[in-house]
């Protein structure tokens, strides 16, 4: 497992991290006993840094997480997310009060005094306009209940307003082969001020693996059931954003150039992992299979400059029209 440091935190965390939403919900049925082993392959594996939030599974994720903490105390750093649980999800949301709230949640839901990273989680954009919200987290650092802070987005416009803030460490996004614009500005940025970068969705929604087909299905409870036109949240969320028939198509021509002795999976993990300014990919695992299939993309070889480019190309080709000035 290869380590990169996050942000300003001294903090050095697992290249491939591990993404908690799907043993939460909204990816179809999943066994909390199946979830907890594959949580316990990924530490097995070197992974030591795990990402969840509150809307997982309403605080099922968080609980689940918190059972590894207790069995690998002092070993894994945890970070989680506040905001979503806002109905209506507005800027005003964003208050003292609110925030409090849902930090004591998550505190309890963690079994912890302290969250090693709280992350604000997608909140409309003019929050990132609002200094007063940065510093009611400002406080709460200094009142113990938090040690550091970021901001989880969907715009690379976002993400280069929250870096503004000096106290923001990391900042996750969506980054994968179908999302590159973030390489462009941001990350040039981020390594400047020493901001950590969280990829997340690095897998499109299961679309990379190459596993999804023509005529997949997918739960009701499956986001990517039910949210592939942004009906529930942000339509870039899942599958990054493309249209399903077109992203089956590209990925097609992405398997003629995933390398001898990698899967598809280990592939779109180690392509992201090309970007040194990246602090870590966090891909899910429902199941200890999926974990020993995603941690090992840490341990393979680089890419060369023509694989890195061909693949730039079936980007420019086929999927930069329909996400590069969305996100």
């Amino acid at each position: 497992m290869q380590y990169r440091e996050l942000g300003r935190t001294g903090w050095k965390v697992s290249a491939v991290s591990f993404g908690a939403w799907a043993i939460g919900g909204a990816w179809g049925q999943v066994e909390d006993s199946e979830s907890l082993a594959a949580l316990h392959r990924a530490v097995e594996l070197g992974v030591n840094f795990f990402d969840t939030a509150d809307v997982y599974g309403d605080g099922r994720s968080e609980r689940l997480v918190a059972q590894l903490r207790r069995e690998h105390k002092g070993q894994i750093h945890i970070t989680t997310k506040a905001g979503r649980r806002l109905n209506p999800h507005t800027a005003d949301g964003y208050n003292r009060k609110n925030l409090t709230a849902f930090v004591e949640r998550s505190l309890k839901n963690l079994d912890t005094d302290t969250i090693d990273l709280l992350q604000l989680h997608c909140p409309p954009t003019e929050v990132y306009y609002r200094p007063e919200v940065f510093g009611v987290l400002d406080d709460m650092v200094k009142a113990g209940k938090i040690r550091y802070y970021g901001v989880s987005v969907e715009r690379v416009e976002e993400a280069l307003k929250a870096i503004e803030f000096p106290n923001v460490q990391s900042v996750q996004l969506i980054f994968n082969m179908f999302r590159h614009r973030p390489a462009e500005l941001f990350f040039e940025q981020a390594k400047k001020r020493k901001v950590g970068i969280l990829a997340r969705v690095p897998l499109a929604s299961g679309m990379l693996t190459g596993k999804l087909k023509s005529d997949s299905t997918f739960a009701p409870d499956d986001h990517r059931q039910f949210n592939r036109h942004g009906e529930q949240f942000d339509r870039g969320e899942t599958f990054a954003g493309v249209d399903y028939e077109v992203g089956l198509k590209a990925v097609e021509k992405l398997k003629a150039l995933c390398p001898t002795g990698m899967t598809m999976v280990q592939f779109a993990l180690r392509w992201i992992l090309m970007f040194d300014a990246l602090t870590c990919a966090i891909p899910g695992a429902k199941r200890p299979s999926q974990a020993d299939e995603n941690f090992a993309a840490a341990d393979l070889p680089a890419l060369s400059k023509k694989t890195m480019s061909d693949v730039r190309a079936i980007y420019d080709s086929n999927i930069r029209e329909l996400v590069h000035h969305y996100w």
